[in-house]
């Protein structure tokens, strides 16, 4: 049996981060790693879907040139094989990089692996037994595929097999109109595939407001993606030349399928019940504030805790955690505000509470609207489509969530991130002076106009 101070299974976003804290202070750790280090992001998520995406952006603003006084001759082509390459040139770079920054740290002991609970503070992996008083599992979660008619019967492509693609879909259909799956869409159609979405709500991105739901949908219908919502029954069949996805109201001809339905975490097969671990029904690790599973010596990091299936939040998990163990803090998950962002074009970044759930939390709420069309800078550059919205406590003053889709309403809403974070009031933000001429020089105005409903 071999012992550490530390045992971090899963090389994601929190844990090789806390392991190399510990390393700082002298602790000796094993960081268990089953397939790539990175975890989601690295390999199957952010860093190579947006690296898929900037290509498709490339493309759509090729195509649009003549818009804006640029002319290309000829047909705009893709090349997906140079696409795909390019993704994984940026993902093999990033894992890399941690690969040699592991390489460099008295202390760590990579093993590549598939770890399981042998008891509470032991873990068996490759034959080996190892042990160590703290344990933190940051192992991630993987796409969930549905029992749908005919799936099994069919080959499909997931989130993470669809990064490996270099040829063209003739058409592409998405099941599930959720971030994942919007991101997908909206992408295929601009590399040049015929796009179909089906959604069994009644909207896309369900989590969103009807407003934002709506504006996202036009923005994919501008673009010539097809969507079908309220689709209650979805089947499959092979066709002559592809795959034929029926629904209760249509019947698509497509050739490839994406399955993008949600995620479900990896603990199914760590064998948590000999470490006594407890996880709720969908199998994330039931854990507290700071967290802690319900056994002593173990933590929960990342998209396995059911808190936050964001890069992100993976990393803030990891700062909690390291402030709290090694720092002598007192942090905890249930300060953190929630923000994220979908990344179709143009984006959605939002923050805390949305105006639904402002209004069934009972407070006096103030809301502020604006399209994308009366922002300077998107006229400019002739990218219109959107809108901003604010949503403030008419007592305290505080600003309770925001919603901007539109032009870099990614990085615009980080204004916003920021103010609530602080516990800025809205009218002592409405008194900064912003650059000109930005997105981000209409917050002051937006907040401006706040209303009460």
């Amino acid at each position: 049996m071999k012992s550490f101070d530390a045992i971090v299974i899963g090389a994601g976003q929190a844990g090789p981060f806390l392991a190399a804290r510990m390393i700082e202070k002298g602790m000796k750790v094993a960081l268990i790693e089953r397939k790539f280090l990175g975890g989601t992001c690295v390999n199957a998520g952010c860093m190579p879907t947006k690296t898929l995406v900037a290509s498709a952006r490339a493309a759509h603003v090729a195509r649009n040139g003549a818009t804006y006084g640029v002319t290309i001759p000829g047909e705009i082509a893709i090349d997906m094989k140079v696409v795909r390459a390019r993704a994984e040139t940026v993902t093999m770079n990033a894992r890399n990089g941690l690969i040699g920054w592991f390489a460099g740290m008295d202390g760590m002991t990579v093993i590549y692996g598939h770890a399981r609970f042998e008891g509470p503070k032991t873990v068996s992996v490759n034959g080996e037994t190892l042990t160590a008083p703290r344990i933190f599992l940051n192992v991630g979660a993987r796409p969930v595929i549905p029992d749908l008619p005919g799936v099994n019967e069919i080959d499909y492509l997931t989130s993470t097999s669809i990064i490996d693609l270099d040829t063209l879909p003739r058409h592409l259909a998405v099941i599930g109109g959720s971030y994942i799956g919007l991101e997908f869409a909206q992408m295929y159609r601009r590399f040049g595939a015929e796009v179909s979405v089906i959604e069994h709500g009644p909207k896309l991105a369900s989590r969103e407001d009807e407003d934002i739901s709506d504006a996202i949908a036009d923005v994919l219908r501008s673009e010539g993606i097809d969507i079908h919502t309220g689709a209650s029954e979805i089947a499959f069949s092979k066709s002559s030349d592809g795959i034929t996805v029926a629904t209760d109201s249509a019947r698509i001809d497509a050739s490839h399928v994406l399955i993008a339905t949600g995620r479900k975490p990896n603990t199914d097969d760590l064998g948590l019940d000999a470490a006594g671990v407890i996880t709720d029904g969908r199998g994330f690790i039931t854990i507290d504030d700071k967290l802690a599973t319900n056994v002593d010596g173990i933590w929960a990091l990342g998209d396995c805790n059911g808190h936050g299936a964001f890069t992100h939040t993976s990393y803030n998990d990891f700062e909690i955690a390291a402030a709290n163990l090694l720092d002598g803090d007192d942090r905890k998950l249930s300060s953190r505000i929630l923000a994220y962002a979908l990344y179709i074009d143009p984006p959605l970044g939002r923050v805390g509470m949305t105006e639904k759930q402002a209004r069934a939390s009972g407070h006096k709420i103030l809301i502020s609207t604006r399209p994308m069309s009366r922002v300077g800078r998107a006229n400019e550059r002739g990218e219109t489509k959107g809108f901003m919205k604010v949503i403030a406590d008419a007592e305290t003053k505080k600003i309770l969530g925001a919603a901007i889709l539109g032009i870099e309403g990614d990085e615009v809403i980080h204004g916003i991130i920021d103010a609530m974070n602080a516990g800025t009031t809205y009218p002592a933000l409405q008194w900064s002076v912003p650059i000109h001429p930005t997105v981000s020089e209409l917050i002051p105005t937006l907040l401006g106009d706040l209303k009460p409903v």
